[in-house]
């Protein structure tokens, strides 16, 4: 079965299921969907394995039902991911179908998953219309909406007085949220000098490079997400430009970019809703176990998705019966768990209010590179697109 792998029980990296069919009615069936392959792997994995790494710790159960879990590739193709969630439900009969990593498969699959009468639960991409408009009582979000991650950036650069600021992103929903949020944070600061969107999966930014170069801004916002990012500060670096222009971002220089760029980053800005050191309940123990079992920090997308299996487990243990997709619902909304960034409750248009960080690249003692934590930006926060869900009215 091409892109996916199933899996079952307490058992999880070694008893293959057949088919989630054979499952008992008893059983909770879910599909993890997120990109495994090609240059964003790396983004995908973390989520798979804190998702795995959750289920492992519970004994392959989720409020106390026997997982079968099916994992998809997407690979960041919009019509494969339509095809592979329609697999998970016509033929795996899934309950939820957890993921993906990208905005763009989101807004393709959302649809087919939700008008199929199951339960979507995006542990990553928060595109703006799946918060607004285009919200379903069968969609939630576990992570946040896409661009609020960005206006901690541009409350930032604006309590910091820059004047003269340029804007870099990829062309896809993505990218414009964190456009659009960098410019709602940084509303009444200074100037954005220009905005430049590139194609998604450009590696060469030697011309967006120069034109920094040329035009010498108080600071760069950007959101490069994967390999992007990688070559993106590198060749920041190569180009003279760290020392120069301080540089701002999310999901840039991040956990899972941070093997690869190293000193590259350090010092380097972000914002998020985590970071490893963060003291919250039971966080330091799943950096820990984390570490233990992958060798590497993991990174938001690991703590989102680890959540989203925590949530889980605190919903399911009160539905008796997994056919009743209104209750589900109604224990998801209502759930009580200690996620690891500290407070959280759904909104009217089931997306997060939690708080907002800005973190900093550093350096551990055992030579590893991790954000760590330096304020707090934003707290007890809703997105802005809550109110033209119809949910909400």
């Amino acid at each position: 079965m091409t892109g996916m792998k199933k899996l079952a029980g307490a058992a999880l990296a070694l008893c293959m299921a057949t088919t989630a069919a054979a499952a008992q009615d008893t059983h909770v069936r879910i599909g993890l969907m997120y990109t495994l392959s090609g240059p964003p792997a790396a983004l995908g994995e973390q989520s798979r394995d804190a998702f795995l790494l959750a289920l492992e710790q519970m004994g392959g159960k989720l409020g106390g039902k026997e997982v079968v879990l099916t994992i998809v590739d997407d690979e960041l193709k919009p019509d494969v991911a339509v095809t592979r969630a329609r697999g998970l439900i016509e033929r795996d009969d899934v309950h939820f179908v957890i993921g993906p990593i990208f905005s763009n498969v989101a807004q393709a699959i959302q649809k087919p998953i939700v008008d199929a009468g199951r339960i979507m639960i995006s542990s990553n991409a928060g595109p703006s219309d799946l918060a607004g408009e285009q919200c379903h009582p069968n969609y939630f979000n576990t992570a946040f909406q896409n661009d609020q991650v960005h206006e901690v950036m541009g409350a930032v650069a604006k309590e910091r007085g820059y004047q003269r600021v340029f804007l870099l992103t990829p062309n896809y929903q993505a990218g414009r949220d964190s456009m659009a949020g960098f410019k709602r944070g940084f509303e009444g600061g200074g100037e954005i000098i220009d905005e430049v969107y590139v194609p998604m999966n450009q590696l060469d930014f030697s011309g967006e490079l120069a034109r920094i170069a040329a035009l010498q801004p108080d600071a760069v916002f950007t959101f490069m997400p994967g390999g992007m990012g990688v070559n993106l500060v590198r060749q920041y670096a190569q180009a003279g430009l760290t020392d120069r222009v301080p540089f701002l971002s999310a999901f840039t220089v991040d956990e899972t970019n941070l093997p690869a760029q190293q000193a590259a980053a350090q010092g380097m800005y972000s914002g998020a809703t985590w970071t490893p050191d963060m003291d919250t309940p039971g966080n330091a123990e799943f950096v820990a176990a984390f570490e233990a079992k992958y060798d590497r920090v993991p990174a938001l997308y690991a703590m989102q998705a680890y959540d989203t299996a925590m949530l889980l487990d605190a919903a399911l243990a009160n539905v008796d019966d997994l056919s009743d997709v209104e209750a589900v619902r109604a224990a998801l909304k209502t759930a009580e768990f200690p996620s690891l960034r500290g407070a959280f409750r759904f909104n009217t248009n089931q997306h997060p209010v939690q708080n907002f960080v800005l973190a900093q690249v550093a350096q551990r003692a055992d030579g590893k590179y991790q954000t760590q934590f330096v304020e707090e930006v934003f707290t007890d926060y809703g997105d802005n697109y809550a109110a033209l869900c119809s949910m909400s009215q």
